[in-house]
């Protein structure tokens, strides 16, 4: 153990104690900026040690998945500031996005004992597995290319890999800053734009990687966060005809 530091379970307490009186977001995410959603609905964030509520979260739908999906849908338009913008660049916004999350990795952290239940040792070690993920991914940004293939005849034969576009993304509760950075990276770094749902448990840290995101200085749009139950939120974005890829971690059952 370094010198003069608490011990590990003075050390975890004392951060509770300090994280758990102050959620940061609690809303919806779209277009860069935290809103109601259309129903002003909410559902509860609890901490599944005690069943406290620890915040009121609002509650996604299909007319906010709608508003999301066009938020990204505009922000992946042909000669929008994402679509434009270096591939080079784009890795160093996703670097920016680790180093906000190596910056709040503790806060994070606690954020996920409070909301998910897991140790806090367990949280931390996510957090550094996270940030690494986003870091490997941003390495990648300017490294994915087409070729050039050789053929008989006056004819060129080269291939050119492009952006899917409006990636729609499913998350769980057993790893939701993990899982964040597993769906956001490998997304982003390839110039896609994102509408994430959440689980409906362990919706806290999702939201607050939003505000790393807007804070990173990812265009509005490209990254988009509709905290809300699988029936509805995840319903629509699963079945959203502007939406061109899934990608789902979870169950088939919801309870």
């Amino acid at each position: 153990m370094p010198p003069n530091r608490n011990p590990p379970v003075k050390y975890t307490q004392s951060l509770l104690i300090m994280f758990s009186i102050h959620v940061c977001s609690c809303q919806i995410f779209i277009n860069n900026e935290f809103v109601n959603s259309a129903s002003n609905k909410t559902f509860p964030a609890l901490n599944p040690a005690n069943g406290a509520v620890i915040a009121d979260v609002q509650e996604g739908d299909k007319l906010d998945v709608d508003k999301a999906v066009n938020a990204a849908k505009e922000a992946f338009k042909l000669g929008s500031p994402w679509r434009t913008l270096d591939a080079s660049k784009r890795g160093l916004l996703l670097n920016k996005f680790a180093d906000l999350l190596e910056r709040d990795k503790e806060y994070l952290a606690s954020l996920e004992v409070l909301n998910n239940g897991k140790p806090y040792a367990e949280a931390l070690f996510d957090m550094d597995c996270s940030i690494d993920c986003i870091r490997y991914y941003a390495g990648w940004s300017d490294k994915i290319h087409g070729k050039t293939i050789p053929i008989d005849g006056n004819h060129i034969s080269f291939t050119r890999h492009e952006p899917v576009g409006v990636c729609g993304q499913i998350i769980p509760w057993n790893y939701p800053v993990l899982m964040v950075c597993w769906k956001l990276g490998p997304a982003l770094c390839t110039g896609n734009v994102v509408v994430l749902k959440p689980a409906e448990q362990t919706p806290l840290t999702a939201l607050y990687c939003a505000s790393l995101i807007k804070e990173a200085g990812f265009p509005p749009g490209v990254v988009n966060v509709i905290p809300g139950y699988g029936p509805t939120a995840g319903a629509a974005i699963a079945s959203h005809p502007h939406v061109d890829k899934v990608a789902f971690t979870g169950s088939t059952e919801w309870q």
